[in-house]
Parts: structure tokens; C-alpha cells; sequence
């Protein structure tokens, strides 16, 4: 393919053409504003109206705002993932993102609405509240809430919580037309959230303090019952001295069953935790459940929990035969201490092992409660084989107290449950009391940074902003309707909608207004009338126009036709003929419409006797020939209309009178019916030498104006040179027309101002 070379010139012909072309694309659509201009400006202004009408009856909206910081709970190493994060954001903003619903959930909404309420009771003005106030009653003369289902509906549609980018804040916004329940709204939320949030956070230590809370006082009573039991024994068998072996015996029997006890409420404790993250687990994700607990339940792990229970069980058995016995407790339990510490510390290690592999494995949003539940899962596990255990052991010591006397037996016995009794209610209360340090010093991950303010000024609505956007949407509105009209609208509006259609143009001629000079006489007659307007220069341009258009010879007889009445083709022959007969050419006007002629109106004649009258021999050529006041410029009025106009234009006698004209005269107009009504004009179209199409703007149908040309082009001997646009609106236009008829009017005499009329009906 060969290269083209481009030189410096071609590039400037081609960016010229370019802005041609943009230049002509903006030129259309100033074209289509102007043409438009009343309906634009009425849509745009009515638009406008109605912003600014909307701004100043707007109700005034107020804003209240309050911040919240949020506190993420911390997290083992091992809650931290080992992969790194793709797409889904921080696991501190999913929290952010998880504490955004939770304010948001229908719980918080319902307190928050109870606040409102008991707020609007208490205060006692109607004028504070505007959201909850039922208006209606207020109507009728009382005072009232609206209901609860309706103030929960209002909550969620004019709160706004949302996440500060990048921050651990949140942003509580509500919006109404009264600034004081606006600010009060904003904080009932953030004080309603601090304390529901507060108590999520101490509902398990509150759940063990209340379980220990029962136990307390179930225990503190059996306590009293063994109390009662033991004296009222002593005080019906006297006092019975117990041996040395039986005291220790039941020293160590009570030390077990103290510590069975310590240990079953412990275990009690952690099975009540442990199943309460299991529930929560299986709200969130029911698979994983079983999997936690066969990660728990490794034999290693189990096997490793057995033996350190059962070393410390011997342990504490140890230590209590040695205090019974007045041994070196120290020394006793080295041994024991050692072998604790190496078994833990490979529990620890194997425990730290599957805790990693579970987490890993663990989806990001429950990864903090997988952990909880596998170190609680140990620890019931670790609790129960410790129990059990210490339940082997104080079986065996049970079976060798069975063996004492029997009064010593019973004596024994109730020493033994008032020691158990006592030394377990002393851990239930120790332990009861820890619980309720633990929840008074558990903490919130709420913190208020600001309370929400009454607001000074309203937020909403912006006024300017509205009449701004009324005014840029009413231009646009109507900017559209133009275009959606233009784009329907398939007349014919300008030049370039003739010349589009590769017509021939020969000119246009504005849409005129004359003078009323001498009455209404002549009013048509504009190129005589007022010779300096600008359709009178129009005209001059379509003569000269109309002389050089035929390659050979000299045009004489002109046929002037349009493709529907009203379209001012009368008044364009008679204008034309006048300018002919201003440029010193000796002109003729002949009226062929013989259905509806007008020339003789134009000219104030009597339409008979004319050319008809002259074909049937009733009138002379000298009596149908009239002479005007213009000089050179004759006319011949249609005459008496016949009933075939058609079989007279077509006839031999036509013909041989438009030669006799043409011998006579330099110039012959020839008016003629519209060509799509009847064949006179297609029939005249062949006797002349040039035939002009008149278009009406924003008259003619563009489909119209195709189908006249093509009847008059019809045939090799076409006399059809081209189209003449009539009552264009050059006002409407923008470029060379509006330029050339705004220029000549400052030059010309036209700038006067006179009272008008539109003539071109």
C-alpha cells in the first residue's frame, strides 16, 4: 500500500475543515435556540419559577452530630491471620463495619424511640419536637405522639451512622426540622449504644458472678443446716474425742472434697462460657463447631491433661498427709513441681500448635471467638480430668472412713460436711467477689468524644444551590425540547435544508413586514414600496441570480410555483417582476392560476378582462395588457376562470402566446397553481424556459418540497433551475443570514420604527 506524504499545507487545509465542521455543528444548534427562543425561555423561566418558589417555602433542616471512638478488644498473637488481606478491608473495619449494624439494629432503635418518647412527655412543649409530633392531632386542637412502629421508621430513615475513612470514629447524623430533637435524637443513640455495648461486654463475667451469686447462697445455707446437724449431735451424745487417725483421715477426706467442690464449680463455670460461645459459633458458622471440638480432643492432649491431673491430685494428698503428720512439706513437693512443670510446658506448646492450625484455618470475622471457644474447650477439658481425678482419689479415702466405729462414723461424718461446706462457701466467696471486681472494672469499647450540640443554623436547604440547579436544569429542559421538536419538526426551517436535499438554492427572502403607507393599497408590493429594505435587496440578489443560471442563452418566460397554497409564490412573482422591471427590463406578470389567481388584488385590478378572455377572442391584447405604476413592469390578470384551466395552458394557443410575450417583452413571469394540487404547473413547467420551486419556511414539508422537484425535474426537457426559500425567519438564524440582514438594516433606512404587519400569508 503506498505511503501518502502530507505537507504543511494539506495539514492546514485539514484543520480548517475540521473547524468547519464544528463551527457548523454550533451554528445548528444556536440556530435550533433561536427558532425555539419563546418556548426555551418559557420552559426555562417556569422551571426557574418554580425553584425558587420550592427554596423559600423549603422547611429549614437541622443537623446534629456526635462522634463515637471505638475500641477494637484485644486479640492473642495467634488471633492475628497468617495470610495477608486481599480486598475485604481490615479486620479493624469489619469491626467498624459490625458496631455500624449493630447501632442500626431494631433493639437500639426501639430504646432509642422509648427515650424520644419519655423525652417529648417530660418536656412538655410540643415546639421542641417536629419528627415524632402527630400533627394531625394537633389539629384538632390536642397534643400527641405519633406511634411507637411509626417513630422507629422515622429513626431509620433520618439517622445516618457511618465509618470516618480510615479512622476507628463514628459518625452519628440526624436530621430535623427542630435543632433541639435533632441533638437529642444523636445523643439517645450514642448514650443508648455506650450501654448496651457496656453490658455485651460484661454479660460473661455478669453470667459467672450471677451463677456464683446462687451457689453462694445455696452452699451458705447448707453450711448452717451442717452447722445445726453437728451441735445438735454434740449436744444429744455428749462429746466424743476423735483418734489421730481419724482426724487426719477426715482432714484429707475434707481437703479433697473441698477441692472436688472448687473444682466442679469451676468446671460448672467454664462449661456455662463454653456453651454460651458455642451458641454464638453456630449463629455465625454451624461447620466449624464439631471441628473445634475434635481439634480439642487430640489424644496427646487429653493423655498430657490426665497425667497432670493426676500428679497434682498426689500432690495435694501429700501435702496434706505431711501437714497431718508434721512432715518438710517443701522437700515433699519438689518432686511433684517438676514433673507438673515439664508436663505443662509440653501441654502449653502442643495446645499453642493446634490453636495456630485452627485460627489459620478460621474465616477472619470469627477468629476471636474460635479462640475463645478452643482455649475454653481446653480448659473444661483440663478441669474435668482434674475432677475426676480428685473424685478417684476421694472414693478410695470414703471406702477406708466406712471402716471407723460407727459412733465415731457419725461424728466424723458431720465434721467432715461443715468442713466441706465451710471451706467451699469461702471459695464461693472469694470467687463471688472477684466476679463482681472483674465486672465493675470491665469497661466499654465506646468512648463519647462529643456530644451532639443544638445546632445554630440549619443544614438544608442550600437556596442558592436549588435556584442554581432549577435554572441550569430549566436551560437544559428546554434545550431538550428543542431538540426533540426540531428532530419531529420535517419542514423545511433554513437554506441548509434545501441545499441538504442537493436543491439548487437561488436565494431567500425574508419573512417581511412593510410599511402601511396609503392604506393597504399594494402592501404585497414590496420591491416597490420600500426598494431599500432588506427583502427588496433579496429579491435584486434572486434576479441576478436568475439571469446567469442558464449555461446557454438568455432566460425570458420564468414559471414561478410552490408545492402547496399559502406558501407566497404569488407574492414572489409579483416582487420578482418588479425587480426585473427596476433593472430597466421591459416585464410582464402573467396570472396562470386559474383556480384561485390573486396577481390582480395585488395590483388593485379587475381580474377580467385577462388572458382567458383573450384565447376565446373576447378581448384584445392591448385590453388585457395593463400597465402598473412601476415603470416596464405590465401585468395580465387571469380573466374569466374556465371550466378546463388544464386543457387551455396546454393547448397550441399557450404556446404561441408565451412566444408572442417572450417577442414582446425582455422578461416574462408566469405565476402558476401549486405543482402537487393539479398538473397546470407540471403542463407550464414545459412551455418556459425556467422553472423555481417557492418553499415556505416552517411551512413546507421537506417530503413535499422532494416530491415537486421531482415532478418538475421530470423528463430530459427539465426547466427546473433551483428553489427559492420564502418568510425565512433570518432573526431566528445565527451566521452569514442574521449578519447580512442585521448590517443592512443599521446601513439602510429600514431602522426606522413604524407599525408593521406580517404580509406573507
Amino acid at each position: 500500500m503506498a505511503k501518502q506524504n502530507f505537507n504543511g499545507n494539506d495539514i492546514n487545509i485539514m484543520r480548517e475543515m475540521m473547524f468547519e465542521e464544528e463551527t457548523h455543528s454550533l451554528k445548528d444548534y444556536i440556530n435550533i435556540i433561536r427558532q425555539h427562543q419563546i418556548s426555551v425561555m418559557v420552559i426555562s423561566l417556569a422551571i426557574l419559577i418554580l425553584a425558587v418558589v420550592y427554596a423559600f417555602i423549603a422547611k429549614d433542616i437541622y443537623q446534629a452530630n456526635t462522634v463515637l471512638k471505638i475500641s477494637e478488644p484485644p486479640g492473642s498473637v495467634l488471633d492475628a491471620s497468617f495470610l495477608p488481606e486481599f480486598g475485604g478491608g481490615s479486620s479493624a473495619d469489619r469491626f467498624i463495619a459490625n458496631e455500624i449494624e449493630t447501632i442500626k439494629n431494631i433493639t437500639i432503635t426501639e430504646q432509642v424511640a422509648t427515650v424520644i418518647m419519655d423525652s417529648f412527655i417530660a418536656a412538655n412543649n410540643n415546639e421542641m419536637f417536629a419528627l415524632v409530633v402527630d400533627q394531625d392531632y394537633f389539629d384538632e386542637g390536642g397534643s400527641g405522639l405519633k406511634k411507637f412502629d411509626d417513630i422507629i421508621k422515622i429513626l431509620e430513615s433520618k439517622v445516618s451512622i457511618e465509618q470516618k475513612r480510615g479512622l476507628d470514629f463514628i459518625e452519628i447524623t440526624v436530621e430535623s426540622p427542630s435543632p433541639y430533637e435533632a441533638s437529642l435524637i444523636a445523643n439517645s443513640y450514642a448514650k443508648v449504644y455506650k450501654e448496651f455495648n457496656l453490658l455485651d461486654n460484661r454479660k460473661q463475667v455478669s453470667r459467672v458472678k450471677e451463677f456464683l451469686f446462687s451457689q453462694r447462697t445455696e452452699k451458705l445455707n447448707e453450711l448452717i443446716d451442717s452447722e445445726d446437724k453437728l451441735k445438735n449431735y454434740q449436744l444429744k451424745g455428749g462429746v466424743i474425742e476423735l483418734g489421730e487417725q481419724a482426724k487426719s483421715l477426715i482432714e484429707t477426706i475434707t481437703d479433697l472434697e473441698s477441692k472436688v467442690n472448687a473444682t466442679s464449680v469451676e468446671l460448672s463455670i467454664a462449661k456455662e462460657n463454653l456453651n454460651q460461645f458455642k451458641e454464638e459459633l453456630k449463629r455465625k458458622d454451624p461447620t466449624i463447631s464439631s471441628y473445634l471440638e475434635n481439634k480439642t480432643s487430640e489424644p496427646y492432649i487429653q493423655r498430657l491433661q490426665e497425667q497432670i491431673a493426676e500428679i497434682e491430685t498426689q500432690k495435694d494428698i501429700a501435702m496434706s498427709n505431711a501437714k497431718t503428720r508434721g512432715m518438710d512439706r517443701p522437700g515433699l513437693i519438689k518432686g511433684y513441681d517438676e514433673k507438673l512443670e515439664d508436663l505443662k510446658s509440653r501441654l502449653a506448646k502442643s495446645v499453642k500448635e493446634y490453636q495456630a492450625s485452627i485460627l489459620s484455618a478460621s474465616p477472619e470475622e470469627i477468629k476471636l471467638l474460635t479462640n475463645q471457644i478452643f482455649e475454653e474447650q481446653v480448659k473444661v477439658q483440663a478441669l474435668q480430668a482434674s475432677h475426676d481425678k480428685l473424685q478417684g482419689f476421694l472414693n478410695g479415702y470414703e471406702r477406708r472412713f466406712e471402716s471407723l466405729p460407727e459412733r465415731t462414723i457419725d461424728l466424723a461424718r458431720l465434721e467432715r460436711e461443715k468442713s466441706a461446706y465451710e471451706k467451699l462457701y469461702l471459695l464461693l466467696e472469694e470467687k463471688y467477689q472477684e466476679a463482681l471486681i472483674n465486672e465493675q472494672s470491665t469497661t466499654g469499647s465506646v468512648l463519647i468524644l462529643n456530644n451532639a450540640r443544638i445546632p445554630k443554623e440549619p443544614a438544608k436547604p442550600n437556596r442558592k444551590l436549588i435556584v442554581l440547579i432549577g435554572l441550569v436544569l430549566g436551560v437544559g429542559l428546554a434545550f431538550g425540547y428543542a431538540l426533540v421538536v426540531n428532530y419531529f419538526d420535517k419542514r423545511v426551517k433554513s437554506p441548509e435544508d434545501i441545499e441538504e436535499k442537493n436543491i439548487n438554492l437561488l436565494g431567500w427572502v425574508p419573512k417581511v413586514t412593510t410599511i402601511e403607507s396609503n392604506g393597504n393599497k399594494g402592501k404585497e408590493f414590496i420591491i416597490a414600496n420600500k426598494s431599500d429594505s432588506v427583502a427588496s435587496e433579496a429579491f435584486k440578489a434572486i434576479r441576478t441570480r436568475i439571469r446567469y443560471s442558464m449555461v446557454e442563452g438568455e432566460a425570458k418566460t420564468i414559471l414561478i410555483t410552490s408545492s402547496a397554497p399559502g406558501e407566497g409564490k404569488s407574492t414572489i412573482s409579483v416582487n420578482l417582476a418588479g425587480s426585473f422591471a427596476l433593472a430597466n427590463k421591459k416585464t410582464v406578470i402573467i396570472d396562470c392560476d386559474l383556480r384561485k389567481p390573486r396577481v390582480h388584488s395585488i395590483f388593485n385590478e379587475k381580474r377580467f378582462p385577462g388572458f382567458t378572455d383573450y384565447f376565446v377572442g373576447r378581448a384584445s391584447f392591448e385590453e388585457i395588457e395593463r400597465k402598473t405604476d412601476v415603470e416596464n413592469l405590465s401585468v395580465i390578470t387571469a380573466g374569466t376562470i374556465p371550466p378546463n384551466p388544464s386543457e387551455i395552458l396546454d393547448s397550441r394557443g399557450m404556446k404561441s402566446f408565451l412566444r408572442k410575450l417572450a417577442n414582446e417583452f425582455d422578461i416574462v413571469i408566469v405565476d402558476s397553481p401549486p405543482v402537487l394540487t393539479v398538473t397546470d404547473a407540471e403542463i407550464l413547467s414545459r412551455l418556459v424556459d425556467e422553472t423555481i420551486l417557492v418553499v415556505s419556511a416552517n411551512t413546507t414539508d421537506i417530503e413535499l418540497m422532494n416530491k415537486s422537484v421531482a415532478l418538475l425535474k421530470h423528463g430530459e426537457d427539465s426547466s427546473f433551475v433551483g428553489a427559492l426559500l420564502n418568510k425565512f425567519e433570518v432573526q431566528n438564524s445565527y451566521g452569514s443570514y442574521y449578519k447580512y440582514a442585521y448590517t443592512y438594516a443599521r446601513n439602510g433606512k429600514s431602522k426606522e420604527k413604524k407599525k408593521i404587519n406580517d404580509i406573507m400569508n
